[in-house]
Order: structure tokens, then sequence, then C-alpha cells
């Protein structure tokens, strides 16, 4: 556990991409089997401790210590891992010499333990640790690490540690459980290369860069919508169908309907969508679609009221054949003939819009208010799917947003480095009435010196506190940024945005002139 928490910590203190990926090269390179295997599992999210809960964790320290003095620690320093680390008390008793914990020893107590017996083997372990080394166990246990490293940068310092091509260990990687012992034996050269044969893998998705302020000639790019979905590839093999969200994740249990559809051997790239209500049975906004998000069990319910479907973008594996290093327009012929075969309810293909040229494109894009569409993919028609981004393959084109000025009602603590700063806001618009109603919660789109400005204006006009929450003088306008708003049962607004930012601080409009929800409604696709 010494040389991990080692790594975290200096992982933590990092900026540079890099310096990162020599950190976690040098530590792979360094740590034997299954020691590092364990490791990377944390790193890359895959590491999985049931008996491990937060509330597990808090009534712990609440044993221990104050629960008030936790709970004011925890609002200031913003990570529970952290917080315990530092608050944990020394035992009564010193424990008995005995040799270091092992990362390696914490899974395999933890993983054969039940949820009754873990809780008491954690302390025992959190009293013969350093307080480095506590943060690093909590933060393993708890499968949130939250240090600057994603799954992507972990696999690439793999690669580069044992002269891999990444995109070779991500082909393989979901196929092989942790510690992954086969891939590290391969890596070394005392095992051959693990194979995804016969085994429903996660292959990386080809990205797009932002098209900004290019124009690009329709003769070399085709151009279709962007659904505002969630991508998904499907797969197929040996008589297995797994779905796999962006990140690599397994949601085959949320959308069993569209699983039990895809029976024939494949690989395909689209978006996960759900009907509308109101669409006359086209995709329905990202808000139908969270209904679905995240359930380990879906009710009868759920699928008859959401039923889920998959608009195609791209094909990977024809059967079994590797098609990604076939020009775009190939892998869309063959991607038509495949989409033909597929149940119609359940596989529809992205169209290609037809435009004569970039500028009737825009014209296009311009008046694209569909609830489901984000904006516009151009893809160049001789582009093999390649994993990741590579420039002048595929571009995205996103609509423009939809602003809106709200008054600020609530804020609340970061975490990580804002943990200090009230940055996160609550914020709301006008009720005919004259009732402030909230509409969303952003802290994205400005700048630490304007969190800064904020955080005073907080500071200074509070007019009640609710734990890590304050309410403020309702006097602050926030111009925000959003993609879409939809009707949502779920606010007391009747209103939900999507995925919305702050554009800046409007110190020059008075609150009472601040936007109306009626205003917002018509907004509303």
């Amino acid at each position: 556990m010494r040389a991990f928490a080692d790594l975290l910590d200096a992982l933590i203190y990092t900026r540079s991409r890099n310096a990162k990926l020599k950190l976690v090269a040098d530590y792979l390179r360094a740590t034997p089997d299954p020691e590092r295997g364990w490791a990377m599992a944390a790193l890359t999210g895959d590491l999985d401790l049931p008996a491990v809960k937060p509330a597990v964790l808090r009534a712990l320290i609440e044993a221990r210590v104050d629960p008030v003095l936790f709970r004011m620690s925890r609002d200031f320093v913003g990570d529970t891992a952290e917080t315990m680390s530092l608050l944990w008390p020394a035992p009564a008793l010193p424990p008995e010499p005995a040799e270091p914990i092992s990362v390696t020893q914490v899974v395999e107590r933890l993983n054969t333990m039940s949820r009754s017996d873990a809780p008491a083997a954690l302390a025992a372990m959190l009293d013969r640790m350093e307080p480095d080394e506590r943060f690093a166990l909590l933060k393993m246990a708890t499968g949130s690490l939250r240090i600057g490293v994603s799954a992507r940068l972990a696999k690439t310092a793999l690669a580069q540690a044992f002269g891999l091509e990444v995109e070779a260990v991500e082909e393989v990687w979901h196929g092989i459980d942790p510690p992954y012992t086969a891939l590290f034996d391969w890596a070394e050269g005392t095992g051959a290369q693990p194979t995804a044969a016969d085994v429903p893998v996660f292959r990386s998705f080809m990205l797009a860069h932002p098209l900004e302020d290019l124009r690009v000639d329709l003769a070399e790019y085709a151009a279709e919508w962007k659904w505002d979905g969630i991508r998904i590839q499907l797969v197929h093999v040996a008589g297995q169908t797994r779905l796999y969200s962006r990140a690599g994740d397994d949601v085959t249990h949320s959308f069993p309907e569209v699983a039990s559809a895809f029976a024939t051997p494949g690989v395909l790239d689209g978006e996960l969508l759900v009907r509308g209500e109101f669409q006359g049975g086209e995709a329905g906004s990202f808000n139908a679609l969270q209904q679905r998000l995240g359930r380990k069990q879906v009710s009868a319910r759920t699928l008859e009221d959401y039923p889920a479907f998959v608009r195609l973008y791209d094909i990977l594996f024809d059967g079994t054949q590797d098609v990604r290093e076939l020009p775009w327009h190939e892998r869309r012929a063959r991607l038509e003939a495949f989409t033909a075969r597929l149940d119609p309810t359940r596989f529809d293909l992205s169209a290609v819009i037809e435009a004569g040229d970039f500028t009737e494109l825009e014209g296009i894009r311009a008046g694209a208010r569909d609830a489901a569409i984000e904006g516009v993919m151009l893809k160049r028609r001789d582009s093999p799917y390649i994993s990741g981004r590579r420039a002048g393959l595929w571009y995205k084109w996103k609509r423009d947003p939809l602003t809106a000025d709200c008054v600020m009602m609530y804020a609340q603590r970061g975490n990580g480095r804002r943990s200090s700063w009230y940055s996160d806001y609550t914020f709301g618009c006008w009720t005919e009435d004259g009732e402030l109603l909230p509409v969303g919660k952003a802290y994205q789109g400005i700048s630490d010196a304007e969190i800064a400005e904020i955080d005073r204006f907080v500071r200074q006009n509070t007019l009640n506190r609710f734990g890590p929450v304050r309410e403020v003088e309702k006097t602050l306008v926030l111009e925000i940024a959003f993609d879409s708003i939809h009707e949502s049962k779920r606010h007391k607004s009747g209103l939900a945005m999507r995925f919305p930012r702050i554009a800046r601080i409007r110190t020059d409009k008075p609150a009472a002139e601040a936007d109306t929800l009626a205003g917002l409604r018509r907004l509303v696709t």
C-alpha cells in the first residue's frame, strides 16, 4: 500500500500529462503481480469492493470523532477520503508489529467479507496505516479516485511502460479480469498476446474535433446529424451481446430490449435514444433518456413508457470481419446492408444530410431545433475508423446554445481544488406571480477570478445556511447557456436544462429583469 499511496500522492500534485504517464509507467514496471494489476483496476475504475459503501465510512469515522466536527471538516475539505484519513484517531493500543499491508491484501480481504464484517476489517487496516496510506485505501475502496487520471491515461501509461500500442491494450482490456495477469505476462514477454476472439470486448470509439471556424468541402466530407443521446457500441460475438458506453462501461442491463434484439454477429457504433412521447415515435429528448440511465433493473412500466432504440452511425466488424480500415463510404454501404437485417423498431440509420455546399448546410443546421438533435457531424468520406481523435477526419459542429438570464438562489462549496470556494450555483426564473423557482444548477463556464467574485458575493449576502449550501439574496443575475430545455416532473419549475453552464455574470442587470418561466417554456423542444 505504501508504493500505491506514494503514487497517488505524486499524481495529485502533478499537472503535466507526460509526467503523470511516467509516474504510472514507473510504478507498473517496479511493482510485481498481482499488486500492479489491482492498482490498475483502481486507476481505471474497474475495481469493485461492494462491501464498502459511503454510509459505512461515515459510520466508522463518526463512531471515533465528533460527528459535527467530521461534517464541518468534510464540508471544508470537500472529500470524504481525505477528511477521514486526516481525522482518523490513533488506536488506544498500538497495533502489534506486522508486515505492511499491500493493495492485494486489501482487495482480497474486502472482496471476501460480508457487508457486516467488512467495517471492522477496514477499521483494523486503517489503524495500521499512515494518513496518506489511509487516503489511498479509502479512495480505492469507494472506487472514486478523482486524482486527474482517466482510464485512458492509465492504459496509455501501461502501453508506454512496456512498448505496446495503446489500441492493442484497449482491444483486449474488457476481455481480461483484474488483476490482468495475462496482460502483464504479454507486456513482459513471458506470455502470448491475449486475443479478443469469441469475447464481446469493447473497442475504443472514433472521436471528433470541434469544427470551430473551419469550413469544409462537402465533396470530401459527409454530414450527419449529431443526436443527443448516449454514444453506444453494440457487440455480438459467439452468441453473447454487450452494450458499452463511450467510457467502456457495460450498460447491457439497463437496456435489455436493445440487447436481446441485437443477435447478428458484428460490432456497431450508434446513439442510444428513447422514443419521444410527443415526437410521433421519433427520438425523444435526453431528459426522457435519463429515465433509463443507471438502472440495474428496468421495470415493465419503464420499458413501456421509455422504449429504447439505437440510431446507427458506423460499423467496426461486419460479422467476424474487421472493417475499421475501410474508408467511411465503404463502411457506410456495409452498415446500410447490415441495418436492413435488424429489427426496425430497435435500430435505424442516422441519415446523411443532403446539402449542395457548406453554406446550405449552415442554413440547415441553424434551423435544427429538434429535441434530439445536438448538432452536425462531418466525416471525411475516405476516413478509416480510428481509435480516438485524429485531425482532419471527423468534426463535430454543435448547434449554438440557448441562453437565459437567471437569478442565483443558492450556492454550494465545490470539490477538489474548489472545495474552499462557493462554486456550484442554483439559479431560477420568475413566475407570473413574482415567485423565483429554480431551473438549473451549474459550476462550469467561468474563470477562477469570477468564482472568487461570486464567492465574495455569497459570503456577504447569505440569508440561510443548510449544511454546505447557502441561500443568498436574490440580486445577482447569471447568463446561463444551455443546449436545450425540457418539461420535467422532477423539478418544481416543471423545466430542466440540458448542459447548463455560466456564460457571464450580469452585474449590469437588475434581478427583476431576469427571464421568466413563461419565456423559458417557449424554448422547450
